[in-house]
């Protein structure tokens, strides 16, 4: 029989996996659309002069030299005045295309300043663009010159005016004492009546340009021919061939900014100034522009322009800058040339070189200058004036004879009369005669030094040797310094003869100086002479350091430069200075070296404490060991400690893990037994750890299974732990243990008691006290019973578990793993936890709720058990 099989029915998919196919292409079709539209770029036009070196398809736009965009297509514009180039601009540089965006085209171009555009000549000729600030736009006006300041230049930009341009031109170099610093970047007309050129200083040169630098031209070669001789000046090559600009810097002045004006003149003679005269004469015979003025053989200024007037002539002249203290209200000028006589010729050479000018300074400096000098025919009669005559004093001779010269800048202007000694035998006087001209130069704080025929004078910065005439090597010379007083000399008044200008400022500085004493424990390694600093500016020096065998200690005498003097008066502290400081750490390594003079001679530092700081008492300072005791204003201690401290230099004194101190000094003591460690408490926290009750120990990493206590020091080395006291008397030293007390950082409100067992076993300062496998309280101490058949352990319960411990609690000994091994019931192991079992540990289980009745006493006594009763275990009162 044929059995006919019934068909099956396969319910049809509601979608096929075929789809995602088309479905996975349609979204990478979307996403590439996208991704094209959005990076398309953006289309801006650009008008150009002309589309001479413009390549459609080939001309880049570059930023910085990185491409953001390519010429796309040029068309003529409307007006037929340029040609629109069209860019199509990388999608990126459109948040830089605003209104104020600069472009131009960059072409090789090569002159006397030197080439610009070098890049360009390899790659082809391209537009740069220079983003700016506004709206954005499309449309923009192409540069006809790059601008003058560029992003990515850094320097300053100053404008000089001047009548004319002269030869200077785009990149003309700018010199400062003939090294280039930077160029001329434009120029253009202000109107018809100057031209302004824009200047650019380069950023590491830019500090030189000041308020009050004067600009000249240095372009070409300047050649002045006269009967005076041949003049010929130039600045440098470069100067000589593209022009050039100079200047000058006032250290004193404030720095130049962008877009400050200056002018700029056409000879550095008339930009850097000088006092100018006029001369008036009869007849300009023997004067002409270039005619010299001559004090004692000294070129002194010259004759700038010459014109008639009314009443004759009347000529321009100026004096040199460093001259002009010189001029007076009385000078006298006269007209003077080659003397030619029956006896010979006098001042040849100016038969060729044209007569001079002289001049003789007067006396009166209190009447206002006139407007113009009167040109005498002839010398004035200096005989009959009067002469100046002075005493000099000293403590010895310094090689000066009757004969010698007296000079101020190297001009001599008196000599000396005669050499004697003073009345008493006690100084040397020296008789002095001043010519009368130069009687206004005498001061109230004026002096003399003796001039050396060879001064040689070697120092680390190096050896300088400067050598006179032989006049001074045979008969010596005098020079005056005149002094910064206002005052006249008065009459029959005395000055002194030092022995160097060195000599001279430092007895006048110690005039100026504020004294003060600090006391050291030890010379801190300073000597007379050593430098002492304010944030690294030197304000004085040590006077003297000396031994005060009273107080075993040191005074140290400073010197404090008078114009510091308001720094004393604000809370200060003094410390001295290492040579080398080198403070290391996890975070590193940091080294700070002393100035040279204060590594060698030892220097002492000034700081300033906040507006929370205690004036110092200047009668009597501290010298600190260092900036940050200094700082903190340090309180000095000494501790003893056992000999087998490893206990060293710079170990912190803790408080609860607080730094309050620090440890400058151990030393072994004579009985080799002890150490005294010298310390310091800092000054916000002596006032708790200096009284007589404070307990000082020594913390030191200790390893064992319960793991290591204080680790830290296995790095940083032992340290000192301290307990505040309570007690109202002050004390300096004190005697620190190896170890801390009992309780030593126990809560004041921990439940304290003691635990007694006949042997120690595995317990220790820091084994647990479990309640329900959770850790309640430690062993703080342990020690032997008056008897001595007990061990008393310390312990305590923390404040937030003091109420499940009373008088009905029972304590024992879970340590390690106890084994009970019976013969008729097997071996039974019982162990704690992991903890316990490495370290030790104890158990307590309570019976009764602790109420008022039943709780602990402080010091109470209670059993410690050596093993627990089943039915401790099931306590569970509710607490």
């Amino acid at each position: 029989m044929t059995q006919i099989e019934s068909p099956k029915v396969v319910k049809k998919k509601l979608f096929s996996p075929i789809w995602l196919l088309p479905i996975v292409a349609l979204a990478l079709g979307a996403w590439l659309g996208i991704k094209s539209i959005k990076e398309s770029g953006v289309e801006i036009q650009i008008h150009f002069p002309s589309a001479t070196g413009i390549d459609v398809g080939k001309t880049l736009v570059k930023y910085q030299g990185l491409t953001v965009g390519k010429v796309k297509d040029i068309g003529i514009d409307e007006d037929l005045k340029g040609v629109n180039v069209k860019v199509m601009m990388d999608y990126r540089a459109k948040p830089f295309l605003n209104k104020e965006t600069l472009f131009w085209l960059v072409t090789p171009k090569a002159s006397i300043t030197g080439v610009e555009g070098l890049d360009a000549l390899f790659s082809g000729n391209y537009i740069a663009i220079q983003p700016g600030k506004g709206n954005a736009s499309t449309f923009f006006e192409a540069e006809r010159q790059p601008p003058p300041m560029q992003i990515g230049s850094e320097g300053v930009m100053v404008e000089l005016t001047s009548d004319k341009l002269g030869s200077l031109d785009v990149g003309s170099p700018i010199f400062f004492r003939q090294i280039p610093v930077g160029s001329v970047v434009s120029y253009r007309l202000d109107g018809n009546q100057r031209v302004i050129i824009s200047a650019f200083i380069q950023e590491q040169y830019a500090r030189l340009v000041k308020k009050n630098s004067h600009f000249w031209n240095v372009s070409g070669v300047k050649i002045d021919a006269s009967l005076t001789g041949v003049k010929v000046s130039s600045e440098s090559l470069a100067s000589i061939l593209a022009g050039g600009v100079s200047f000058s810097s006032d250290d004193k002045a404030d720095i130049a900014k962008n877009g400050d004006i200056f002018s700029l003149y056409d000879s550095e003679t008339t930009a850097l100034g000088g006092i100018e005269i006029n001369l008036t004469m009869a007849d300009a015979n023997g004067v002409d522009k270039g005619t010299r003025i001559v004090y004692r053989g000294i070129n002194i200024g010259s004759i700038l322009s010459k014109q008639l007037t009314a009443n004759g002539v009347i000529a321009v002249a100026k004096f040199e800058p460093q001259y002009g203290s010189l001029l007076t209200n009385d000078g006298v000028f006269w007209l003077e040339g080659a003397d030619i006589s029956l006896s010979g010729i006098k001042n040849p050479e100016r038969l060729l070189t044209g007569s001079v000018i002289n001049f003789l300074p007067g006396i009166n400096t209190k009447t206002a200058m006139p407007s113009s000098f009167a040109l005498q025919a002839k010398a004035p009669d200096l005989l009959q004036s009067k002469k100046r005559f002075l005493t000099l004093t000293s403590a010895e001779n310094m090689g000066i004879s009757a004969g010698a010269e007296v000079r101020f800048k190297q001009i001599p202007i008196g000599s000396v009369l005669a050499v004697k000694l003073t009345k008493d035998l006690s100084a040397v006087e020296y008789q002095l005669e001043l010519q009368p001209e130069f009687a206004s130069l005498i001061r109230s704080d004026s002096y003399f030094v003796p001039e050396s025929a060879l001064t040689v004078k070697a120092s680390l910065e190096g050896v300088s040797v400067k050598a006179r005439d032989f006049t001074t090597l045979t008969q010596g010379a005098v020079s005056l310094i005149q002094g910064h007083s206002d005052t006249p000399l008065a009459a029959n008044s005395a000055l002194t003869l030092f022995s160097s200008v060195d000599a001279a400022t430092a007895f006048y500085d110690r005039q100026q100086q504020v004294h003060l004493t600090l006391i050291s424990q030890d010379g801190a390694d300073v000597s007379q002479g050593s430098p002492i600093y304010y944030k690294k500016m030197q304000i004085g020096t040590v006077d003297s350091v000396n031994w005060q065998s009273k107080t075993e200690d040191f005074a140290i005498k400073l010197a404090i430069d008078k114009q510091f003097q308001p720094l004393l008066k604000k809370p200060n502290v003094f410390w001295r200075n290492s040579a080398v400081d080198i403070s290391a750490s996890l975070a590193g390594i940091d080294v700070a070296v002393a100035p040279l003079q204060g590594a060698l001679k030892g220097s002492i530092s000034l700081g300033l404490l906040d507006s929370n700081g205690k004036a110092s008492n200047t009668a009597n300072l501290k010298l600190y060991e260092s900036k940050q005791l200094a700082l903190t204003q340090a309180q000095a201690i000494r501790l003893t400690l056992p000999a087998s401290s490893k206990l060293t230099a710079k170990a912190a004194i803790r408080y609860q893990g607080h730094q309050v101190g620090e440890v400058s000094q151990v030393k072994l003591n004579a009985d080799l037994n002890t150490l005294t460690a010298t310390a310091y408490l800092y000054g916000e926290y002596a006032e708790h750890f200096s009284r007589s009750d404070c307990e000082y120990h020594l913390v030191d990493a200790q390893i064992s299974l319960a793991g290591i206590k204080a680790p830290e020091t296995l790095i940083t080395g032992p340290y000192i732990g301290v307990l505040p006291g309570t007690s109202s008397q002050k004390a300096t030293q004190f005697v620190a243990n190896l170890a801390a007390s009992s309780y030593a950082n126990v809560a004041e409100d921990a439940l304290k008691f003691t635990l007694e067992d006949n042997n120690l076993g595995s317990m220790k300062v820091g084994t647990p006290i479990f309640f329900r496998g959770i850790k309640v309280g430690q062993i703080d101490g342990y020690h032997l019973s008056t008897q001595g058949n007990s061990v008393l352990m310390q312990a305590h319960i923390e404040p937030q578990y003091s109420h499940l411990v009373n008088q009905s609690s029972q304590f024992w000994d879970a340590s390690g793993i106890k084994v009970d091994v019976g013969l008729f019931s097997g071996a039974q192991i019982e162990a704690g936890s992991l903890e316990t079992l490495l370290a030790g540990g104890i158990n307590v289980a309570t019976k009764d709720t602790t109420q008022e009745g039943n709780r602990l006493a402080a010091g109470t006594v209670l059993r410690l058990q050596h093993k627990a009763e089943n039915e401790w275990q099931e306590w569970a009162p509710a607490q």
